[in-house]
């Protein structure tokens, strides 16, 4: 099973004010999807603290994560900010079909900045925080991340 890890960016739920809903639907999808998971680890908003998170987990060896929250506009949203600075290769259509397909739903959709790329042989995809839109957006991510894992691997397309 590969290893995967899911990462909520929220203030209030790091202060512990807020349950973290978003995280724990992340980490079931995963589970299900056959990969190797643990419990959301909860994070403060913040680009330093994202940062600092995924470069941890990317460290113990985390070939997917997933981040819950600070994808939006408000003031201490910077999850975006935070992955640019870890991952070295974008991969904007997986982003793009969060959005295009988020749409469906709500118009906010067309709000979120979150990004999605390649950090070493992990991948990064950022998803809003709200539990709906973690369970729609782990479907897109599911439908290409065990390829995009086996090109990091350095296997041939199937």
């Amino acid at each position: 099973m590969l290893p995967a890890a899911v990462l909520t960016v929220s203030d209030r739920s790091a202060a512990g004010t807020r349950p973290d809903g978003a995280g724990p639907v992340a980490v079931v999808a995963l589970r299900e999807a056959g990969f190797d998971c643990a419990d959301a680890v909860v994070i403060p908003d913040g680009a330093d603290a994202v940062e600092q998170a995924l470069r941890r987990l990317c460290d113990e060896g985390a070939r997917l994560i997933i981040t819950s929250g600070g994808t939006g506009i408000g003031p201490r949203d910077e999850t975006p900010e935070g992955t640019a600075r870890v991952i070295g290769r974008l991969l904007p259509g997986i982003a793009e079909e969060l959005r295009r397909s988020g749409l469906a739903a709500t118009p906010a959709a067309m709000l979120t900045r979150g990004l999605a790329g390649i950090a070493g042989n992990t991948l990064i995809v950022n998803l809003p925080g709200s539990p709906k839109a973690v369970a729609e957006g782990m479907p897109v991510v599911l439908s290409v991340a065990r390829h995009v894992l086996d090109q990091l691997a350095g296997e041939d397309h199937r």
